[in-house]
């Protein structure tokens, strides 16, 4: 276990601290402002996010070693900073109380997004490594000049709506090294010891699952549902977690489910979950599948660290953090499919989930789990490594082997990955798909499609215009799952030239064109 302890500060260091509680603030702090969005054309600055080192944390600590109420900051403080910049941010917070442990330091910890976005002119995304916080121009020139009146206002939330923090303490750091230092010596040790507790408890020897609903005020319809093999989207939440908040604070965001009858055990659907989400969701949604990708998969909020994509090229699905700034093999970037995906959506072909989720042995088990994923980022691969079966560890590519589609097709097929010749869902022995279709198979059906095409030219030369198509992706024949009929994300491409030509409607058919050329009729006179 790793030992609680408060942050050594180095000698030196540029430091303000404040004791007690302030007598006024100058910005409104309300439930109202939940939600609230601070674009960067309005932004003062931004703390964290995806160019600076961010993180949050809480240490359960005995309560002579709390200060109650007192802030230090180390670093450059509010009225230091450059407007229009990103600077780095960790807050840490020592909690003491008669009712206090350990399993309580995350609950609490997930409880900052909440009560910081009660903050008018404040918006805090994301949790624990990820952090994003933007400060508005607004706040500031109402007064707003040092994050100490943030911390001060964050601890008498914590302590106003969890009475049973008797003791609180802040110590935010915008010193780039000792963030830095924190981070990797302190907090990730600490998120990886509670990501490790739930490894031997699964979904079938509990009778309840637990909810999290703390992201409705940016995600209104997610229904985020938390078990011993599904951790929350935004990884800061385990069952364990959700059961120690739920008996402290039964009210609040965290609240039991009873599980009800299994109505598909792979998959991961079960009667009191579809209830609960149906309830939670206002009627959005009345099934999820926990274990799902593509059938009733559940919902992506916006804090979600990892979102999953389906590439139908090479029948197999991707994942991408939220670090990671490069587009995937399919052309977009992670912040490009979380505006798609986020909301509280089901949406089919993509999937937020949290890294932790990756340990889990029912990782999307339905869809063959590992078996079915052909691509991730190198950095998140090697960080989620030892959970990967060793059999497909290799086949699965990264930035370095492939960046497109192409290239990703030349690699899954040089290692023979399981997409190739058809994924066997290791959990009951199924074979899912069906792999890509044989070169020679590909040739004789190319045949058929060219005299197809052939017959139906002279219709087609009705149109003036001389048009040359080369349908991109057709050489490789993909199975495609079932889908329920959920929304698909609009996402936005490139305009393309107008252009007339002609207009190919092909429904419930396998096509393999390598190239169509239709030309206009001439007409006698030559005109």
């Amino acid at each position: 276990m790793v030992e609680r302890k408060r942050i050594e500060i180095p000698e030196g260091a540029k430091i303000k601290e404040s004791v007690g509680e302030e007598a006024e603030f100058p910005f409104d702090i309300s439930p109202m402002y939940e939600g609230e969005r601070v674009r960067k054309g309005d932004m003062y600055v931004e703390l964290g996010g995806t160019s600076q080192p961010g993180f949050e944390l809480v240490l359960a600590l005995p309560e002579d070693q709390v200060e109650d109420m007192k802030v230090t900051l180390v670093g450059p403080d509010l009225d230091e900073m450059e407007e229009g910049k990103a600077y780095p941010y960790a807050m840490i917070y020592y909690i003491a109380g008669s009712q206090v442990e350990q399993d309580l330091e995350p609950v609490i910890e997930r409880r900052n997004h909440d009560f910081q976005n009660y903050i008018e002119g404040y918006m805090h995304l994301n949790q624990r490594y990820d952090i994003w916080i933007r400060i508005s121009k607004g706040a500031v020139k109402k007064g707003l000049k040092s994050l100490i009146q943030i911390a001060k206002a964050t601890m008498m939330l914590f302590k106003n709506e969890l009475p049973f923090i008797e003791k609180i303490e802040a110590v935010y750091i915008t010193d780039k090294d000792l963030v830095e230092k924190v981070l990797n010596e302190v907090a990730m040790p600490i998120y990886d010891e509670r990501d490790a507790r739930v490894e031997s408890l699964h979904d079938e020897d509990v009778d309840e699952f637990y909810s999290c609903t703390l992201c409705q005020s940016f995600a209104p319809t997610n229904v985020c549902v938390v078990s011993p093999d599904r951790p929350s989207l935004c990884g800061a939440i385990s069952w364990f977690d959700g059961r120690a908040a739920a008996r402290v604070d039964p009210e609040g965001p965290n609240k039991a489910i009873p599980k009800g009858d299994v109505i598909d055990p792979i998959g991961g659907e079960y009667s009191g979950v579809n209830e609960f989400a149906k309830e939670e969701s206002g009627g959005e949604y009345d099934r999820i599948k926990l274990h799902s990708f593509f059938e009733y998969p559940h919902t992506s909020c916006g804090c979600f660290e990892v979102i999953g994509f389906y590439m139908p090229e090479v029948d197999g699905i991707g994942w991408v953090h939220r670090g990671y700034p490069e587009p995937a093999p399919n052309g977009l970037t992670f912040s490009t499919m979380a505006g798609q995906t986020g909301g509280g959506k089901q949406v089919i072909g993509f999937l937020g989930i949290g890294i932790s989720y990756f340990r889990s042995k029912k990782f999307i088990q339905a869809d063959g789990g590992w078996y079915r994923t052909v691509w991730m980022p190198k950095d998140l691969k090697q960080r989620v490594e030892k959970y990967i079966p060793e059999d497909v560890r290799d086949k699965i590519a990264t930035e370095e082997e492939a960046r497109t589609i192409e290239e990703l097709k030349e690699f899954l097929k040089k290692v023979n990955h399981p997409v190739v010749t058809g994924v066997v869902r290791p959990v009951d022995g199924k074979k899912i798909t069906e792999g890509w279709v044989e070169e020679e198979e590909e040739a004789e059906e190319e045949a058929v499609a060219e005299e197809a095409a052939v017959e139906e030219a002279p219709a087609a030369a009705e149109q003036p215009a001389v048009q040359q198509v080369q349908p991109a992706q057709m050489a490789m024949p993909m199975q495609m799952p079932q889908l329920p009929a959920f929304q698909m994300p609009q996402i936005q491409v490139p305009a393309q030239p107008a252009t007339a030509g002609i207009k190919l409607i092909i429904k419930d058919a396998k096509i393999y064109i390598d190239k169509v050329i239709v030309k206009s009729e001439e007409k006698k006179g030559g005109k």
